[in-house]
């Protein structure tokens, strides 16, 4: 594609976005599904762009993302939430991660004629939710604030699963040996440094910021210091997306710290980003948001149907898994309709991306079945997301089939799925920033008048 013609139509492409958002709202058909068409109608249907053109820079980009969407998510975290949401979390991450993998491996070994450890590389692989469909996804519907808590750490802790398991299933494959206590030692190690360096990173950071912003153009150097935390994690071998995570949560509940100790040291009080900050990184997001499902769609695969068809049947098989999943694992105070919703969130993403390729380069036999498996699973589970979300309030019957199932969460007074989604645009926080900022200008225009006039 000519470099004029690519840079018109990123430009066409952020307004695009803007309108398949508010047409998100206002008519409940998900951006998402406009956003995947773009990337299929421009990638394998005409062959205009291909993955291949975006060599190394395609996976740096998805990893940015990553990074990006669970700092930004993680502010909006608050620690009386977390604590009604993580006995929940640990047991929908571990619940669904186990099951997935389980009923994956076994399809795939029947179907494929894949070997055992290979097949069940292919659950571990797809475990996991993606954070990057998930986080922006609750944030738009109605939900109690613990099930948005819950499954936004849900896709976070099993990303970690994911990596760790399928990992460790490669190498006994390579090597002919499993060991499940230096299994179980890596993931609780690579959870708990990996939370570590994001809190201490971020209690660094809070001391820095007011110093920071008197810096000119500063605004993009706390997305850049996760980025420092999120890499040194990596590199010390523990999981960067828990340390992103981590970071986020601790610069938000900064106030909660006790830093007397601290503080006969150091003159500076630990401070957290301000509204403006708040909104450029949901801006940053909104459009990094875009361009990785562009680049999913970009990224399909239809050169094997019975593969693709094979994907399709293991993301139906865990869409009905995961109704069983949140019946004995969602905390008993869930209202149905929130259980409903945790139900239909089952969208993987750029953990299994990233996974679904190094048993190819590995030379595991039934690589590419896996790589191209992988990526119809990641399709076909994001759009089944998008759709089912989009008739839980439009055909009484889809939200009466799962409300079969998951009848033991009670039904709530007025509960339904006729406000599925905010019916305006929630109150942003640019705006409330500038509102206030021309208050204050006219402030100081009135005062300037009277001194004036005095």
């Amino acid at each position: 594609m000519d470099i004029a013609l690519s840079i018109v139509f990123i430009g066409i492409i952020i307004f695009l976005s803007h309108f398949f958002l508010a047409f998100y709202i206002r008519t409940k058909v998900p951006d998402v599904l406009f956003l995947f068409v773009i990337g299929i109608l421009i990638g394998p249907v005409f062959n205009v762009v291909q993955t291949e053109h975006f060599g190394a820079i395609g996976n740096i980009f998805t990893t940015l993302t990553l990074v990006f969407i669970l700092f930004e998510g993680s502010m909006g975290l608050y620690m009386s939430t977390i604590r009604s949401a993580w006995l929940g979390t640990a047991k929908i991450s571990v619940y669904n991660f186990f099951t997935t993998m389980l009923i994956v491996g076994l399809l795939g070994y029947f179907f494929s004629g894949l070997g055992l450890l290979a097949s069940f590389m292919l659950g571990a692989t797809v475990g996991g939710t993606s954070s990057i469909v998930v986080i922006p996804l609750v944030k738009q519907l109605t939900m109690g604030k613990t099930s948005k808590s819950i499954l936004m750490l849900e896709s976070a802790f099993t990303d970690l699963l994911c990596i760790v398991f399928a990992l460790a299933l490669l190498e006994a494959y390579k090597y002919g040996d499993f060991h499940m206590g230096s299994l179980i030692g890596s993931v609780v190690s690579s959870f708990l440094l990996g939370g570590l360096i994001g809190v201490a990173g971020a209690l660094v950071w809070s001391y820095l910021l007011d110093k920071v912003r008197t810096i000119e153009n500063s605004m993009f150097m706390t997305p850049a210091f996760v980025f420092v935390v999120f890499g040194f994690s990596e590199l010390m071998g523990y999981s960067g997306a828990i340390s992103a995570l981590a970071f986020g949560f601790t610069l938000t509940n900064i106030n909660l710290f006790n830093f007397k100790l601290i503080e006969k040291y150091i003159a500076e009080k630990p401070i957290s980003l301000n509204n403006q900050e708040k909104a450029f990184q949901g801006e940053i997001v909104f459009l990094l948001k875009t361009f990785f499902f562009i680049y999913m769609g970009i990224s399909m695969q239809f050169s094997n149907v019975w593969w693709l068809l094979i994907g399709l049947l293991i993301a139906l098989a865990l869409f009905f898994v995961r109704i069983f999943v949140v019946k004995f694992s969602a905390p008993s105070n869930t209202s149905r309709k929130d259980a409903i919703l945790m139900s239909v969130i089952v969208p993987k993403g750029l953990a299994a991306a990233v996974l679904a390729s190094i048993p190819l380069q590995q030379g595991v036999l039934g690589g590419e079945f896996i790589q191209s498996v992988t990526f119809s699973i990641i399709i076909f589970s994001i759009l089944i997301t998008s759709v089912l979300i989009f008739l839980l309030d439009r055909e009484p019957a889809v939200s009466d089939f799962y409300a079969r199932f998951l009848s033991k969460f009670q039904l709530q007074d007025d509960e339904g799925f006729d406000e599925l989604y905010t019916p305006e645009p929630p109150e942003d926080i640019y705006k409330t920033y500038h509102r206030k900022s021309i208050k204050n200008i006219a402030d100081r225009l009135n005062n300037s008048e009277k001194n004036q006039k005095d």
